[in-house]
């Protein structure tokens, strides 16, 4: 047989065996083509039109290119293992290291130059989508087209030609520093050998719980006015870091087998097949591969928790614009506003106009406040706020000595939470009025350009109103102290009323906002965002599903005369199929069950920063994820049955 013909063998035999390795290649070599086209395609000025937003797409490049590096590298380590056998065979065939290196980069250079060509092409076929997609999430108005970037493709060559620089490299290093005995060894010293279970890896165990509790309760603390400083910010957030990937690896090294090693004691011993070829396997397969395990569910957690988040933004920009603009348009100053209201007359656009006095003042709140706001430089006697005359609100009558707070932010009552009554001081300038604080209400009467960044408004009688008008101190006051807001009779009409307040350069006012513009503007910026952590998310998990699933092929590879050996004992395929699917239930289903407790805390702590709504884009990302991520568990315990089933 010539060296041709053993490279197209080996080369049939590779892509037979490792069709999911040229498949992952294929789909990160097209998505990263597509993404870098993005960068240069001219239609996208319109998303990427300011510096930041380049900056994020070539981040998100960069950041394609290391995930990708790092699953072709660690592919290609598992695969040299696999094939150290046949590496050893040519040797004592009387092979030189030197062709058996010229024979395996032939072969990976054909398999990977031959996925590289066909994920560019997959790339370009599909950058129109791309590009569709990400018009439709940040709510651009452009004209997608089928653009091919030179530039683009230059990129991807060299970027994909280096990490095969490094391929060739890894092979070389290791036909060169293996003998032929160490070669037969390799496979079997890479896994942990079943032993009884030491007093250290119970304590191990037990102290990763510990720990991952401890990050969560401190998670669950961060923002809840515990830590006002920004160093003490700093250190928690450190601390839950630091607690939660120890944690992690402690319980991938040590809690996975106690806890598994505490069922097989409750049973005495006495296990059926099928928990013997999950339990006891999972038990010394899983802590040999602790640091493996540890870094995909802490980057799973990542990027769910990011995509979570910046999902939670894109889902509330509308109720956020609500709440902060408290009609269809507003303003601050009367001229604009009705220059305003005649344009949109002149185009039978019909408008219900609200116009509300407001007054700012310091108020005495100290008694009201649940939390110390010490580390945030805020004086809980002297706090800025808006108030407004119960006449303005339909449906509310207030007492003389009573105020209603109303538009409070959420992010602001995690850090300054109030009661829900006591004693608080309204101050004018020269007179101090006791009232008696009744609770806040869920109402956003006017915009945030009164209410220094979401803090509350209140409502007292309007006899409190005029005293505090007259006695208002002057250095405290907006330059306009009316806002005047503007509702749509048709609703329909919003997008054409949205572009007579653009074409008037109201946008650049500051006190001059529109629901619309600031719910697209809000959308623009992390629908942005959403699509680069999805890609950088989905080429993620793609990749790590791969690398677990190259572990089980190995296993499943290397337990194949076990198989054979209970197939003659009388076992069937069934019996072993059961064990097999509840072994890829434990191997899949732990990391992407931590994956998913991790972000579900990581959301939890902060989600109030990003939006107003948290359960529902939650966890539509979080099934996604997990459909998406249980494929490639499918995918292992078919590989296991069909070892099965060749195992006799």
């Amino acid at each position: 047989m010539s060296i041709n013909q053993l490279i197209l063998r080996n080369l049939k035999k590779n892509l037979t065996n490792y069709f999911l390795y040229v498949f992952a290649l294929i789909f990160s070599v097209a998505l990263y083509f597509s993404f870098v086209t993005l960068q240069y395609d001219p239609a996208l000025d319109h998303t990427k039109g300011t510096i930041k937003g380049a900056a994020a797409i070539r981040a998100g490049s960069i950041l394609l290119v290391g995930i990708v590096s790092i699953f072709v590298l660690y592919a290609n380590n598992i695969f040299l293992k696999r094939r150290s056998k046949e590496i050893g065979l040519f040797q004592l065939i009387g092979m030189t290291k030197n062709r058996i290196f010229r024979i395996l980069s032939a072969e990976n250079f054909i398999l990977y130059f031959g996925s590289l060509i066909i994920g560019i092409f997959i790339g370009f076929s599909i950058s129109k989508l791309i590009i569709m997609i990400l018009f439709k999430i940040t709510k651009v108005d452009a004209i997608a087209t089928l653009h091919f970037s030179s530039q683009a493709l230059m990129q991807s060559l060299i970027v994909f030609g280096v990490i095969y620089l490094f391929i060739l490299l890894m092979n070389f290093v290791f036909i060169k520093r293996q003998t032929i005995l160490a070669l037969f060894r390799v496979l079997s010293s890479t896994e942990g050998k079943a032993k009884k279970l030491s007093v250290l890896e119970m304590i191990m165990g037990t102290v990763g719980i510990l720990l991952i509790g401890y990050g969560y309760y401190l998670s669950s603390k961060l923002f809840s006015g515990d830590f006002t400083a920004m160093m003490e910010l700093f250190l928690a957030m450190t601390g839950i870091l630091a607690s939660v990937i120890i944690g992690t690896y402690l319980f991938y090294k040590g809690t996975v087998s106690f806890l598994f090693h505490l069922i097989r004691k409750k049973k005495d011993g006495y296990l059926k097949i099928h928990e013997v070829l999950s339990l006891s396997s999972i038990m010394f397969r899983m802590k040999s591969n602790a640091l493996l395990l540890t870094i995909i569910t802490t980057v799973s957690a990542l990027a769910i928790a990011l995509l979570c988040l910046s999902y939670i933004s894109y889902y509330s920009a509308e109720k956020t614009a609500k709440d902060q603009v408290a009609a269809d348009f507003s303003f601050t100053v009367p001229d604009a506003a009705a220059q305003f209201k005649d344009a949109l007359e002149a185009k039978n656009i019909k408008v219900s106009e609200n116009e509300i006095d407001v007054v700012q003042i310091n108020a005495n709140l100290k008694s009201i406040m649940d939390s110390n706001l010490e580390g945030m430089k805020l004086d809980p006697k002297s706090m800025p706020i808006s108030v407004i005359s119960d006449q303005e609100v339909a449906g509310l009558d207030v007492g003389p000595e009573d105020t209603v707070f109303t538009g409070y932010n959420d992010l602001l009552q995690k850090f300054m939470t109030l009661k829900d009554s006591g004693k608080i001081e309204l101050k004018g300038k020269t007179e101090v009025i006791p009232q008696d604080y009744l609770g806040l209400k869920d109402l956003h009467l006017i915009s945030w350009y009164y209410t220094n960044g979401g803090q509350p408004v209140a409502i007292v009688d309007e006899t409190i109103f005029e005293r505090l008008q007259k006695d208002a101190d002057l250095s405290l006051q907006k330059e306009s102290s009316v806002f005047i807001g503007f509702t749509l009779k048709d609703e329909n009409q919003l997008e054409a009323a949205n572009m007579i307040f653009k074409d008037m350069k109201f946008t650049e006012n500051p006190g001059f906002d529109s629901r619309l513009e600031m719910s697209n503007t809000q959308k623009q910026t992390m629908g942005l965002i959403m699509f680069i952590v999805g890609f950088l998310g989905l080429t993620f998990l793609v990749t790590s599903g791969c690398i677990l699933y190259f572990k089980q092929m190995g296993e499943s590879e290397e337990e194949q005369p076990n198989y054979t050996i209970l197939r003659k004992l009388g076992f069937t395929q069934g019996d072993l199929a059961k064990g097999i699917t509840m072994k890829q239930l434990f191997s899949f289903g732990i990391p992407l069950v931590i994956g998913l407790v991790h972000s579900y805390f990581a959301v939890q702590s902060g989600w109030f920063l990003f939006g107003t709504e948290l359960w529902t884009p939650m966890i539509i990302v979080m099934v996604l994820y997990t459909v998406l991520y249980s494929i490639f568990g499918v995918l292992s315990v078919n590989y296991y049955k069909k070892v099965i089933k060749e195992a006799l």
